[in-house]
């Protein structure tokens, strides 16, 4: 007998298996008329609303012919971090850019100091909040940076709090360490001298935490390319996969030296040259593309996810949930703007959302897909069809959310109002 049966599925979205590149990101299949059955943690058969009826089931879930999609995979976030950075939106409104603001000891700098004094608990507290709003909005896995501590003490408390909640299994968690996040005041001039710091702590990463992947912010005024490679290389050497924060506001090389490294994923894009998208495009590597960052900050270039596509990468969409530069929790809400902003088709988001998100932290065996055997991490959508969703934006429009089978978050039925 099944756990339990969610039957009368309009709309059954079903990713093929990736990572898709190019052309292949327009192919969603989808069943109609659908039904899964769900045992323990795994899906275990999909059909037919009719075909169901033969099955036996302990709990059975009347989607009324609404959307049922895997659940959405964010490959970008900074979950965990101390104080807030509300006073800088005047600073951004009156046009400061954000680097001058990151040179007054604004920016990640100001998040360091709050981190550095908050104590593990109330990071694990803040960070189970956040988490809890994201699996809301249908997140079911994500991934989480480190970078709020710059020393080697707030750098393991962050990732020890990431560990804790992923622990807890609310969520799936791919941990990140962004040691090289930003150059602290007392470094200044000193860059090289901080990068061997970070580079020292790789060893004890590895040995503490469960971080799988590095990180590095790759812009002007915080790390060179050069610098970059440098930790790159002794990354790999320490068993870690890479990623990188790349031309996100000046086209400093950053997409080529992802590909060059074989990075899991280049994150950002948007200042990529032609010939770094041409690198991407023949490569392995992620593009993750955060155009909620773009809109936060009040820029009019988008990274040109269309030129990406066209050349044959492979694209998948993140929040950039962070303090300072994109302060959302909303997923639904980048897939609106990656329709309006980037012109991607309904079908590159839900695949840039799922398939190719989870193979951007390297959680494609669990994350991302519907399969039968598979992790049965859900969501049910209260929407007609899926091209719905990146139309009406700035709501939720989540129902109901399943992690390994086991229902997380509900909407109250009182909230619940029908769409002609």
């Amino acid at each position: 007998m099944d756990d339990q049966i969610i039957e009368n599925i309009g709309c059954l979205l079903l990713p093929n298996a990736g990572p898709l590149k190019g052309e292949a990101m327009k192919e969603l299949p989808v069943r109609h008329q659908a039904a899964l059955a769900v045992k323990g943690e795994q899906v275990v058969w999909t059909g037919s609303t009719e075909e169901a009826q033969t099955r036996k089931a302990h709990q059975r879930f009347n989607a009324e012919g609404k959307v049922v999609s895997p659940g959405l995979v964010d490959p970008h976030t900074h979950l965990v971090f101390g104080g807030s950075r509300e006073e800088e939106l005047a600073l951004k409104q009156a046009g400061t850019a954000y680097l001058d603001i990151l040179k007054r000891g604004g920016g990640i700098l100001s998040t360091v100091r709050a981190t550095r004094q908050a104590d593990e608990q109330f990071l694990f507290e803040k960070a189970r909040s956040f988490a809890g709003r994201m699996a809301a909005y249908g997140v079911t896995t994500l991934e989480a940076k480190s970078g709020y501590g710059l020393d080697e003490e707030t750098e393991l408390k962050q990732l020890s709090v990431i560990d804790r909640l992923n622990n807890e299994g609310l969520l799936d968690i791919a941990a990140t360490f962004l040691g090289p996040h930003a150059i602290p005041p007392e470094f200044k001039g000193r860059e090289d001298v901080f990068l061997d710091q970070m580079i020292d702590l790789l060893p004890v990463m590895k040995g503490k935490t469960s971080a799988a992947f590095t990180d590095i912010f790759c812009e002007t005024g915080v790390f060179t390319t050069e610098q970059a490679a440098r930790f790159m290389e002794a990354s790999q050497r320490h068993g870690f996969q890479v990623k990188i924060h790349a031309d996100e506001i000046d086209p400093l090389g950053g997409t080529e030296l992802a590909v060059q490294y074989g990075a899991v994923s280049a994150d950002h894009l948007v200042a990529a040259s032609a010939e770094g998208i041409q690198q991407l495009a023949a490569s392995d590597t992620m593009a993750v593309l955060l155009p909620g960052t773009t809109f936060y900050l009040g820029k009019d270039t988008y990274a040109d996810a269309r030129r990406m596509i066209q050349a044959g990468a492979a694209v998948a969409l993140a929040t950039d949930f962070n303090p300072g530069s994109c302060v959302t929790h909303n997923l639904q809400m980048i897939m609106a703007l990656a329709a309006l902003k980037m012109k991607m088709t309904p079908e590159e988001i839900w695949n840039a959302v799922t398939v190719n998100a989870s193979h951007a932290i390297g959680m494609e065996k669990t994350a991302g897909r519907i399969t039968v055997g598979g992790q049965a991490d859900l969501v049910l959508w209260d929407i007609p069809n899926y091209k719905y969703l990146p139309y009406h934006y700035g709501v939720n429009h989540a129902r109901a959310v399943w992690k390994r089978g086991r229902l997380i978050w509900e909407r109250r039925e009182a909230d619940v109002f029908p769409i002609s």
